[in-house]
């Protein structure tokens, strides 16, 4: 039974990363989108091959994942726990995505796993969590509002006497880069995620020994993120791009860039598994408050802050409930 559940296990976290992949693709195309620096199709398609060559490039946030947030008992039991952590995590994704919030799919799931974890009574790693995820979760998104508004801020002032179309053009061009830097950050960041929850499976049910991720997890992971950010996710797309602030083609680069390069920083310096969702919005209403507090929406921006506050509580407790399910069924 034991294979069989496993296959199961392996199955639910590639649909994950195909959730990750559409609900995310936010992260990566919104501002380009919105700026008319790339049209939505070509957006689309680079994001999927730069998510799919980001989450080939590191294994550090695998590994944080595998190993350090919860240890779930061998066997049944065990697989249990992750294949709860899953179901939890994929219906906070879709219920978020419906409601077209840009919540972190990387907080469902780690809350998911910390929701199965305490309603299996498994061994849950209490520094870890505190250290990598809950910290992270603080400091991300005021870092990335504070570099978003210093850096814009800079470049407003650089290019205050420069012609504004020439300028919006220059820069339109240049978010074709900061829009790849930005998906391959989400790829080497949300695509690892996955990767570290199949191999938890993988030795939960005995099949692996070690915290090491194969080949074939490393390419399943990629391929399923990238398929779903083809989809595009276009409810979140216009909550990111056209409700937070009205974005040009600097703010766009400033927020992309900004994002992009806390999200390098950290999966590859600290192996922390940070929200990409979390760092572009940030950014995002870092660089538009240069404009003046007033060009925010801040009602959006409370609708966003809420569902982020609630991302880990409720996929927390989506999993313990899937959890309880599933060990009463469970002989």
């Amino acid at each position: 039974m034991e294979p069989l559940l496993v296959g199961v296990v392996v199955a639910v976290a590639l649909v994950f990363a195909f959730t990750n992949g559409f609900h995310d693709a936010a992260n990566a195309i919104a501002t380009s989108v919105t700026t008319r620096a790339l049209t939505p199709r070509l957006a689309v398609s680079m994001a999927a091959f730069m998510n799919l060559v980001g989450a080939l490039l590191s294994t550090g946030v695998a590994l944080t994942i595998g190993s350090g947030i919860v240890t779930p008992p061998p066997g049944v039991a065990g697989l249990t726990v992750v294949l709860a952590a899953l179901a939890g995590a994929i219906a906070l994704n879709l219920s978020t995505w419906w409601l077209g919030l840009p919540s972190s799919s990387s907080h469902a799931l780690i809350g998911g796993l910390l929701g199965a974890g305490l309603a299996s009574a498994t061994e849950v790693h209490r520094d870890v969590v505190v250290g990598a995820v809950l910290l992270p979760m603080l400091l991300v998104p005021l870092v990335g509002f504070v570099l978003a508004y210093l850096l814009m801020a800079l470049t407003v002032a650089v290019f205050r006497d420069r012609p504004y179309r020439s300028t919006s053009r220059g820069f339109r061009a240049a978010q074709t880069v900061s829009a790849s830097a930005m998906a391959l950050a989400h790829g080497l960041q949300d695509a690892q995620k996955t990767m570290g929850v199949i191999v938890l499976a993988l030795v939960a049910g005995g099949l692996a020994d070690g915290t090491a991720v194969p080949v074939w997890v490393k390419v399943a992971s990629a391929v399923a993120i990238a398929a779903g950010t083809s989809f595009g996710g276009w409810r979140i797309v216009r909550t990111l791009g056209r409700r937070v602030i009205d974005l040009d083609p600097p703010r766009g680069f400033v927020a992309e860039s900004v994002a992009a390069g806390i999200s390098y920083a950290t999966a590859v310096f600290l192996r922390a598994p940070i929200s990409t969702t979390h760092a572009i919005t940030a950014a995002i209403v870092g660089a538009g408050a240069t404009r003046g507090l007033a060009a925010i929406r801040w009602g959006v921006v409370a609708r966003i802050l809420l569902a982020w506050v609630l991302t880990l509580p409720g996929a927390a407790l989506f999993a313990a409930v899937f959890y309880l399910l599933g060990a009463a069924l469970t002989p």
